[in-house]
């Protein structure tokens, strides 16, 4: 039914969110996915559950800056899937709304010519990235 606002929490609520991921990801140049995966240290199977409408694994709000940073959602974007979140999960709002605002730092690295060890190497710097970021979250600054 359009124009049926979902019942918050359920799977509905979730799909519509999801489905906004979805499309975002979709109109994104390919290896998104990857990209995504590795930036959450997760494996692309992660992804294609938190981003797939059809499963209703919600999507955990601490993975939602990355996925904005990643995805480079526009503000409208965010803004729709924001508004989609918070009707799905209205008890994690606060932690969606004062979510920092991230920046993407491009790093040169060895290329070590194999595909499982390139991707080991990124998991590790993206791990040590949050490993550092939630140090310096606690800090209070």
């Amino acid at each position: 039914m359009a124009g049926r606002t979902p019942e918050p929490g359920s799977e509905e609520a979730i799909r519509a969110y999801k489905t906004i991921l979805s499309q975002v990801i979709d109109q994104r140049p390919s290896g998104m996915r990857q990209r995504l995966a590795d930036a959450l240290g997760k494996h692309r199977s992660f992804v294609t559950q938190i981003s797939s409408p059809a499963y209703t694994i919600p999507i955990p709000s601490k993975h939602l800056p990355s996925i904005f940073s990643v995805c480079h959602f526009s503000p409208a974007e965010r803004d729709q899937f924001l508004d989609a979140y918070h009707r799905a999960h209205p008890g994690k709002m606060s932690i969606a709304a004062g979510m920092r605002k991230t920046r993407h730092v491009s790093l040169v690295v060895p290329d070590f010519g194999d595909d499982k060890q390139n991707a080991a190497l990124d998991r590790a710097i993206n791990e040590f990235i949050q490993k550092i970021t939630s140090i310096a979250g606690k800090g209070g600054g």
